[in-house]
């Protein structure tokens, strides 16, 4: 049985390890979005499928037995594409996300929002504001904040033209709690947008926003395709591969 892991995450970087491990014949694929990411062990693809079709084809061609989706919480597209891919070729899928930060402690604080434009709107009413939704959003905000005091953080370089009064930082985590209170005094922030991409890998700025009184806002995650099984752990995520 061969198994195909859409990853990208450090839960596809874990899974891939226990699949090696266990002897189970697997290839990981990466969007490519990011110019230097952190690989899995085993073979690793880098590049888009080319839509349902291509995706299609590889599971076809590659003789695919089992799909295990454990791309970002937010990368809606593949996660749709996968589900209507692994449907029309009869190829079980199972997606593994992280829970997200929703119920947990100071969340019922923050404003959630249902996109990144409605985040943008919100972040207006602020002063100066931290964003960290990575950069392929950045334009949504552009407008609304072009005349605010805005730190922008993301790993690779931007695409796009960001206004004068915005300072961006290319950087890559994890981060320390210590050094998200740092950053957020050093440039006076008083607003924090991110996303809800769950787990503790960037759960630190959050927690430092709240030693310091920063307002934050959350952009909710897109809904799980209907009809999947879910998973919330790499250790739930093997099992049900070695069930296959």
């Amino acid at each position: 049985m061969t198994v195909l892991v859409l990853g990208g995450t450090g839960e596809a970087r874990a899974l891939a390890e226990h699949l090696q491990s266990d002897g189970t014949a697997f290839v990981s694929s990466l969007a490519g979005r990011v110019t230097d990411p952190r690989l899995p062990v085993g073979e690793v693809r880098i590049g888009g499928f080319g839509g349902v079709e291509g995706l299609q084809k590889f599971l076809r061609d590659n003789a695919i037995e089992a799909v295990v989706d454990a791309t970002h919480p937010f990368a809606a597209g593949i996660s749709a594409n996968a589900v209507t891919a692994c449907m029309r070729e009869g190829v079980p899928l199972l997606r593994l996300a992280r829970p997200g930060w929703a119920g947990t402690a100071g969340s019922d604080t923050w404003t959630w929002v249902d996109g990144h434009d409605e985040a943008a709107t919100a972040a207006a009413g602020g002063d100066r504001v931290f964003l960290s939704t990575g950069r392929q959003t950045l334009h949504r905000f552009v407008g609304p904040l072009a005349r605010h005091e805005t730190l922008v953080r993301v790993v690779d370089p931007l695409d796009i033209e960001v206004p004068a009064r915005w300072t961006v930082l290319r950087t890559r985590g994890p981060y320390t709690r210590e050094g998200e209170r740092n950053l957020m005094r050093e440039h006076h922030i008083d607003t924090l947008v991110t996303k809800d991409s769950g787990g503790t890998y960037t759960r630190a700025k959050l927690d430092a926003a709240a030693e310091l009184g920063v307002r934050v806002i959350v952009v909710r995650r897109p809904a799980v395709p209907e009809g999947v099984d879910t998973v919330a752990t790499v250790t739930a995520a093997v099992s049900w591969v070695q069930r296959r």
